[in-house]
């Protein structure tokens, strides 16, 4: 298997946003809410605090055409809303397997915004997957009720690390098939 992936990202777009390529412009919001302790807490690779050049670096990565991780910005300015709300990406892990990841900014937190681009993402499943894997901190039921919502199954207990936690964490681990 090659854990590279070469695609043309293209926008997908729904019904109030769409999820495209970051770009460098991107910068500063992401930074900005990065830096938010609510939010590197709940994810697994952003640090708190979050050091200079970190942003840049990330978009960096996720601006190389052969990449394992294809990162697309939360956009709803089409629709008069804020130029980015989050990040949402899939990582290959297996071949026609990759594991979804996101987060968003706490000013839409329980707005529905995580839920509608997963399920944007999962409808256009641009890597072709036969299946999409994702975990959650125990201590993020929200997180596990957008991956409930959008049909992802529970498959059990896990931990892993969390860089602004400094520890090992407590996961609920999901599936959803897509064949």
């Amino acid at each position: 298997m090659n854990d590279d992936i070469a695609i043309d990202q293209s926008v997908i777009t729904v019904d109030s946003l769409d999820l495209r390529p970051l770009r460098p412009s991107d910068a500063g919001l992401i930074g900005l809410y990065a830096a938010d302790e609510r939010v590197a807490r709940m994810t697994t690779s952003i640090p708190h605090p979050l050091a200079p050049g970190t942003t840049e670096a990330y978009i960096a990565r996720a601006m190389v055409p052969d990449r394992r991780e294809i990162i697309w910005a939360i956009d709803s300015s089409r629709f008069g809303g804020a130029e980015l709300k989050g990040v949402i990406s899939l990582k290959r892990i297996d071949e026609a397997q990759s594991e979804i990841g996101y987060w968003v900014a706490p000013a839409w937190w329980n707005a529905n915004v995580a839920s509608e681009a997963v399920t944007a993402l999962v409808a256009a499943n641009p890597l072709q997957d036969r299946s999409i894997f994702a975990s959650v901190f125990q201590d993020n039921p929200a997180s596990a009720r957008v991956l409930t919502k959008n049909g992802f199954e529970y498959v059990g207990d896990a931990e892993t690390f969390s860089v602004a936690r400094a520890a090992k964490v407590a996961t609920w681990t999901y599936i959803r098939k897509l064949d």
